[in-house]
């Protein structure tokens, strides 16, 4: 006698705090962990602590508790719940500038998004932000240079944060805070291995729509 063929179950959906974490998903947490800083909420090193996790985090469920002790920002998410995963927002696509074994440079004048991951292996990347045009006032940089270089300039009429972590290399943000409280703000994240990141303001550069507010505002 045959036997009856059993049916397949059908694979068990995974839990959403096990679905793998996107670039998305750590820009959101990542961007908390700045407000929260900015708020006095977070001392600096439990700021570079956390954002040190968020980007060696490989689950939505790693990333929850790192802000679990944290209000979310006016229009900023918190990680992927239960029919919620996979909304990303309005946040678009990052840019990106990667160099292995070459260099690659963004320069002169051209739009910045929101989001830039730079990444440097036996390489260099240049973001240079002096003549860039913003399109909108918050602009994240996630940079990781192994045995290699990620240099950042900016004017220096524009605020410049951030955090991360050198092992082996350097890591160093230069802080600004612009007398503009509707100044572009550019944050900086991320780490180097054995090579450097570093982002600072160019000395005689200046937004320059920026500079004429303030002349009018101080005169």
């Amino acid at each position: 006698m045959d036997l009856e063929k059993q049916p397949q179950q059908p694979a068990a959906p995974a839990e959403p705090a096990g679905i793998r974490a996107s670039d998305a998903d750590r820009d959101r947490i990542a961007d908390i962990l700045r407000e929260a800083m900015a708020e006095g909420r977070l001392t600096a090193d439990e700021h570079a602590e956390r954002v040190d996790a968020v980007y060696r985090a490989k689950t939505v469920g790693e990333l929850e508790p790192l802000v679990r002790d944290l209000p979310a920002p006016a229009g900023t998410a918190r990680p992927a719940t239960p029919g919620a995963h996979g909304q990303e927002g309005p946040v678009g696509p990052a840019d990106n500038l990667v160099a292995i074994f070459s260099s690659s440079t963004r320069k002169g004048r051209w739009r910045v998004g929101s989001r830039t991951n730079a990444f440097a292996l036996f390489g260099s990347v240049e973001v240079d932000l002096t003549e860039a045009l913003f399109g909108q006032r918050l602009t994240v940089i996630n940079a990781t240079s192994i045995f290699g270089s990620v240099d950042v300039r900016v004017p220096e009429n524009i605020s410049l944060r951030g955090s991360g972590t050198g092992i082996f290399g350097n890591f160093e943000v230069a802080t600004l805070e612009s007398a503009d409280p509707e100044a572009p703000v550019v944050v900086v994240n991320g780490y180097s291995v054995f090579g450097s990141v570093e982002a600072k303001p160019k000395r005689g550069k200046f937004i320059a729509d920026l500079q004429d507010r303030l002349r009018k505002r101080l005169g």
